[in-house]
């Protein structure tokens, strides 16, 4: 079990977080519905999930739901830049598209630039750069130890 397929994120409102993924941000899908049960993002690499977050809950188990809180869960997504202008171009926008910014991108101590935002159901995603980093042909950052 090495690899991660699709990541689901439970969100509040399908249509308003698609929007926010789809026509803020970028993301490829084929969801087009007026009401989507479901939405899933074309990524290179994996999929990223939209459910609802009730449900979600409810999945993980009918009788015994886990306690939906809004705190910080310490868990992060990231999304690995190929330049400090493409972080501050996503940056740009976070705020007009309904996000929060965290964390202005900035220098950072291992020695990229980066910066966080939420998106609407508080999920924290990095926006980071580094200029040694490379990319596969499915833009994966390729991480060499």
């Amino acid at each position: 079990m090495n690899r991660i397929n699709l990541i689901a994120l439970g969100v509040r409102d399908i249509k308003k977080s698609r929007a926010f993924y789809r026509d803020g941000l970028g993301f490829s899908t084929p969801s087009n519905e007026e009401n989507p049960q479901v939405v899933f993002f074309n990524n290179g690499g994996t999929k990223l999930e939209l459910y609802p977050l009730e449900e979600l809950a409810k999945d993980i188990s009918e009788t015994n739901p886990p306690e939906i809180s809004s705190g910080f869960t310490g868990i992060t997504l990231a999304y690995n830049a190929k330049s400090k202008e493409e972080v501050d171009t996503i940056f740009s926008k976070i705020e007009s598209i309904g996000g929060t910014i965290a964390k202005q991108p900035q220098l950072v101590f291992w020695g990229g630039y980066s910066g966080y935002f939420r998106d609407l159901d508080g999920y924290y995603w990095e926006v980071a750069y580094a200029d040694s980093w490379k990319f596969d042909e499915n833009d994966m950052l390729i991480i060499e130890e």
